[in-house]
């Protein structure tokens, strides 16, 4: 498959603070791929510098097979969708779509063709005559798409572009999003610090921490086999084994990882053909609407398990349990 954009040892210091400390990166033709991690992890900075916002100390972005490190912005074939949207106000929506093109001098027959095209092809067809202050947040963020998909780039980077929807829309979104970027077939490149969001969308993801890529592969390798405690704990909810435990209730040493919803009460029917069966008992159980966490003790480590509410009797604080799980679903964490 044909790499999109290549990026190579970059690196990036604002004074005496490394940003970016040599993250190589391999993007493929019409992939859907998230940058995640917390605020300050870097993922924005590589974003900003792939669009050419900002300058890179060292190392080489290429894109479609050039190197693009040091040209500006507007040489670049991509294009940005942000958080805020920058939607003009006083423009209607099909003049918003169409302005990128008319600064580039395209033909007027063919900007209205072009920016119609784009509209149809996020859903927003017959909004044309409306303000933004006309349009929910949901249709805003669409038009923003439709503006840059509108110009063709070659990749799309898009900035957190969800974080201002209310939770029900930006469900919403991120499944439109992803039904766009297949039916445009153009390579999305996604930032954002929700994991859920790039475990809905993304056809892989690299996780970023203190300006490095700690691990890289699809929603389902990086969740199910993390590779370090902190992306256990950051993407999605994790329990960790630690030595003395491990050796007592695993019959082996390390640290291991247990995702919540792997853990079974054992007079669940699901717990039948489990191999590891471990007493423990309840320390706090929080109603989360669709099911229970259950905190049970082990020893000297808490871990928790995810219980449907579908069962009219769940384990009372204080009680001792006895809880169920399949060894092939622990997974070594290897700090690095």
């Amino acid at each position: 498959m044909a790499a999109s954009l290549v990026i190579d040892n970059l690196w990036k210091k604002f004074g005496d603070v490394t940003a970016v400390g040599g993250v190589d990166l391999t993007v493929n033709e019409g992939e859907f791929f998230a940058m995640l991690g917390p605020s300050g992890s870097g993922k924005t900075t590589v974003l900003r510098m792939i669009a050419g916002f900002e300058k890179p100390d060292s190392g080489s972005i290429i894109i479609q097979g050039k190197d693009v490190s040091q040209i500006p912005p507007f040489e670049r074939d991509v294009n940005t969708v942000f958080q805020d949207y920058a939607l003009f106000p006083h423009m209607n929506v099909i003049e918003n779509v169409e302005y990128g093109l008319k600064v580039k001098g395209v033909a007027k027959a063919e900007c209205k063709d072009r920016a119609q095209a784009a509209l149809n092809s996020v859903a927003l067809t017959g909004f044309d005559m409306r303000k933004p202050s006309q349009l929910s947040g949901g249709q805003r963020q669409r038009v923003a798409l439709a503006r840059a998909l509108v110009n063709r780039p070659k990749i799309l980077l898009l900035d957190e572009p969800l974080g201002a929807l209310d939770l029900k829309l930006r469900h919403q979104m991120q499944v439109e999003l992803k039904e766009i970027q297949r039916s445009v077939g153009i390579t999305f490149i996604f930032v954002t610090h929700d994991q859920e969001e790039a475990l809905t969308m993304a056809d892989r993801i690299a996780i970023f921490n203190e300006g490095k890529i700690v691990q890289m592969g699809t929603a389902r390798e990086i969740y199910d086999q993390p590779n370090s405690a902190f992306v256990a704990a950051f993407v999605g909810v994790s329990n960790l084994i630690h030595n003395q435990m491990s050796e007592k209730i695993l019959g082996k040493s390390g640290v291991f990882s247990i995702r919540p919803e792997k853990i079974f009460l054992s007079n669940q029917g699901a717990a039948k053909d489990c191999n590891r069966k471990i007493r423990a008992k309840v320390v706090a159980t929080t109603f989360l609407g669709s099911a229970t966490r259950i905190d049970i003790e082990v020893g000297a480590d808490r871990l928790s398990l995810i219980q449907p509410n579908i069962e009219e009797i769940l384990p009372n604080l204080g009680q001792e349990i006895e809880i169920s799980w399949d060894s092939k679903y622990e997974f070594q964490i290897i700090e690095k």
